[in-house]
């Protein structure tokens, strides 16, 4: 394949990836006001799963408790983005809520509540190391996102080995 033939299907591609994550967000937003969905809870629900694996409180109660407590944290970070940040954020959780954009953007076969930690974890990677800049730029988002919601709260500072702020 030619250089420029490659361009253009990347381009094409980039150009069907913007107009079905635009109608994909029409139908089911990531967003509902300035909160996740419940199709973004489980976008960021899987990947917290898979990003804070081995993190996580090995008791199942412990581990969904410290999940929700994730999901509630993301939804105060969320509130505090400006509004065309949320709009973006909203944009692609649709996309990667809906079956071609989770499989497309995101290269996940399953649904995100379905898929193991080790698929998503494998995705995740994927995005991280696409020659695509856009799939790198969701995995930064996806993670950056998830791990700053995660460790923003004290309870999780002690697996760092990071004793808190200084009191001054």
């Amino acid at each position: 394949m030619q250089r420029r033939t490659l361009l253009k299907l990347g381009a094409a591609s980039a150009a069907v990836l913007l107009v079905a994550g635009g109608a994909a967000a029409l139908l089911q937003p990531g967003l509902k006001g300035d909160i996740l969905s419940d199709s973004g809870r489980e976008v960021f629900l899987a990947v917290g799963r898979a990003v804070l694996d081995k993190t996580l409180p090995a008791d199942d109660g412990a581990r969904q408790i410290a999940l929700q407590g994730l999901l509630t944290r993301v939804d105060v970070l969320v509130q505090s983005l400006p509004s065309h940040a949320q709009a973006e954020l909203s944009q692609l959780l649709a996309l990667l809520a809906s079956a071609a954009g989770r499989r497309t953007l995101a290269g996940l076969g399953q649904p995100w509540p379905e898929a193991s930690v080790a698929d998503i974890q494998h995705a995740l990677q994927g995005m991280r190391f696409s020659a695509l800049a856009l799939r790198q730029q969701a995995y930064a988002a996806l993670h950056d996102i998830t791990a700053g919601a995660y460790f923003s709260d004290p309870s999780s500072w002690p697996l760092l080995g990071y004793p808190g702020p200084l009191k001054i």
